[in-house]
């Protein structure tokens, strides 16, 4: 066995490379959801960030915010998180401040994808990406992840949709996941059959992933979300040794 030595000595515990910032809200969060534990084979460890309200962050944008957010990611840094992620795609917006607090990677936005995705997509290929709002969703959140202007892309909202409107927007206590998935693959079909020249698909919202798998099916597109996000940060941060034969 290896000698194993202490790193930082405020740590009792270990192995949980992924850190996930969490809005300060109540509604069921879903196996596939960024904030059920359960969606990834692998342990992670949640940080609320103090009074972030779905409405400060997404109807507000309010700027104050952003001390509860540096702090939140500070916390998870000193309990020993490998890289800090969000649950929430317009946590865009402070991308930028707090990576530049911590010393370890950030990736607080599932937006952060999208230019990668137009480089596999193609020439000429939008994104598709369906929101939890687009009436929010602004050219701000996308320049702050490096999405660049000449990126094509098509958006669908889910704000419209009244199971998901309650359930997530409204944190009325109960979610549908039959009628949930009902709206996001109409958000989606409809999204791809006035855009055929999209090229992938992401769904930006946290809620979204329990979907993705309805989404491909139903769209034919490559489906990114805050899952395929973070399973490849965490490939990055803890490569293990291939095993086979020759």
């Amino acid at each position: 066995m290896p000698l194993y030595r202490v790193d930082n000595p405020r740590q009792s515990w270990y192995g949980e490379s992924i850190g996930i910032l969490i809005l300060d809200a109540a509604y069921p969060c879903i196996p596939g959801n960024v904030g059920n534990a359960t969606t990834f084979d692998f342990p992670v460890r949640y940080q609320v960030v103090k009074d972030a309200s779905i409405d400060r962050l997404l109807n507000r944008r309010d700027p104050s915010l952003i001390d509860a957010f540096i702090a939140a990611a500070r916390q998870l840094e000193a309990d020993g998180v490998k890289a800090i992620t969000g649950a929430c795609g317009f946590m865009a917006l402070f991308q930028r401040e707090i990576a530049a607090a911590v010393s370890i990677p950030v990736f607080v936005s599932s937006l952060l994808q999208i230019p990668f995705m137009h480089q596999i997509a193609g020439p000429g290929r939008r994104i598709g990406i369906i929101t939890a709002n687009a009436d929010v969703l602004t050219d701000a959140h996308f320049a702050a992840v490096g999405v660049t202007p000449d990126i094509p892309m098509a958006v669908a909202s889910m704000q419209g949709r009244d199971e998901f409107r309650e359930a997530v927007l409204e944190e009325k206590g109960t979610l549908d996941s039959d009628r949930m998935q009902a709206e996001v693959l109409a958000e989606a079909v409809a999204l791809v059959d006035r855009y055929p020249d999209i090229g992938a698909m992401l769904l930006e919202c946290s809620d979204l992933p329990p979907f993705a798998h309805a989404v491909q099916a139903a769209t034919g597109r490559p489906v990114f979300d805050f899952i395929t996000m973070i399973r490849y940060v965490k490939s990055a941060l803890d490569q293990r040794p291939y095993r086979g034969n020759m």
